[in-house]
């Protein structure tokens, strides 16, 4: 095998590397259920420890009335003064801001 077949075979496997990695992004604009939740955790630990957490990985509507976007649902649930808190949220499935927040107990 000559030098410039291997070379050619290289920059062949990058470029499509590249474009199926480009094409990925455009078609999934979402971000990833679990990043979003680690980042809300994140948040939540900044006042007290967590005691449980969940996410649907499925994408619902959320409507405030004027739009709908769509969102993760989920929940935290931490012990904050001696007392369980349960929080149910919405976050926004594009940017992970959360858009709608809920004390549940």
């Amino acid at each position: 095998m000559k030098l410039r077949d291997f070379v050619l075979g290289v920059v062949t496997g990058l470029a499509a590397a590249i474009i199926i990695k480009e094409v990925t992004e455009q078609v999934s604009p979402y971000r990833s259920a679990d990043d979003i939740l680690e980042d809300i955790k994140t948040d939540f630990r900044k006042d007290s420890p967590i005691d449980g957490s969940w996410i649907y990985m499925k994408i619902d509507n959320f409507s405030n009335g004027f739009t709908e976007i769509p969102v993760y649902r989920g929940g935290i649930s931490r012990i904050k003064d001696g007392e369980m808190e349960t929080y149910e949220f919405a976050a926004d499935a594009r940017t992970g801001a959360v858009v709608d927040l809920k004390l549940a107990n």
